[in-house]
């Protein structure tokens, strides 16, 4: 008959929690060191951007003179860009996610569907700009427009959005489903007035996290030609235009010829950062307030 060796179960025992130590100490230290660099970047952008920023320099347009360079016409362009952004995403990643999830069949053509979504969103961004200069800019001959770029940026964001949106439709729990049958519903009105309203908050999320990343991403734009030069403010989608990251690439090279650009640049950053912020708020308020529990 065996029996348990104490010794031994002591020695093993503090073994294991030596190791869990060790383990915890890596990943504080980790995270630690992510946020330092987080917080020694911010304050950097803080401190060189914030007497910047006024309200002359978020109303000027562009210009060579660095006292008065303003963003204005970024902003607009950013409006701009997100106005054909977000419908175009929402409509398609949300019109995918529900084909996907509750009307194609289960099988190899949804499994490879499924699997090409999945890795469409870990594709560099910069080939999404080369189809958008190949399909939108000149197959289309659009030019570099905001409807051009905000399509390419649409094309960039729509795995995310499809992915997360299918996690916010796969959660619903299949009781409520079969309860909107048992009444005599269809599908589509079980998926109109049942899924999409319990999954909304998740699909929610989703759209507002994958905007956040359209605003921030400045490869594509800069591969369709997006300029940076002294423009006319853009007043629709079928106008030139630049937006803050494209902005903020430029002034970041020419401060090697004018030192203020790099002052101008970190001001932009800061606006960016704050709009990025308040989107991510956004999402975070509306996963927790309208998150139902089934």
């Amino acid at each position: 008959m065996k029996y348990i060796d104490n010794n031994l179960v002591q020695k093993k025992m503090g073994l294991r929690l030596l190791r869990n130590k060790l383990a915890k100490l890596f990943f504080m230290l980790a995270t630690l060191f992510g946020l330092l660099v987080l917080i020694i970047l911010i304050y950097r952008v803080i401190r060189d951007g914030s007497a910047w920023i006024d309200f002359d320099f978020l109303s000027n347009k562009l210009s060579t003179d660095a006292e008065k360079a303003g963003i204005m016409g970024a902003i607009l362009g950013t409006f701009w860009l997100m106005l054909v952004v977000a419908p175009v995403t929402m409509i398609l990643g949300i019109g995918t996610a529900i084909y996907l999830e509750e009307y194609a069949k289960k099988g190899k053509l949804q499994s490879i569907i499924q699997t090409n979504i999945s890795n469409l969103a870990g594709v560099p961004s910069v080939v999404f700009g080369l189809l958008g200069l190949t399909v939108f800019v000149r197959g289309l001959d659009l030019g570099n427009i905001v409807l051009a770029g905000g399509l390419t940026m649409a094309l960039l964001v729509l795995p995310v959005v499809v992915v997360s949106a299918q996690e916010a439709i796969r959660a619903v729990p299949g009781f409520l489903r079969e309860a909107s049958y048992g009444m005599g519903a269809t599908k589509w009105q079980t998926i109109k007035n049942v899924v999409l309203p319990a999954s909304l908050p998740g699909i929610l999320t989703g759209t507002i996290l994958a905007l956040s990343r359209a605003i921030g991403e400045t490869a594509p734009l800069v591969v369709i030609g997006i300029p940076a030069l002294l423009i006319p403010l853009p007043d629709g989608i079928f106008d030139k235009f630049t937006i803050l990251p494209v902005q903020i690439y430029y002034w970041t090279l020419d401060s090697a010829l004018v030192a203020e650009y790099a002052n101008l640049a970190a001001a932009t950053i800061v606006i960016l950062l704050v709009v990025l912020f308040l989107m991510n708020s956004v999402a975070i308020y509306i996963r927790n307030k309208f998150q139902q529990r089934f």
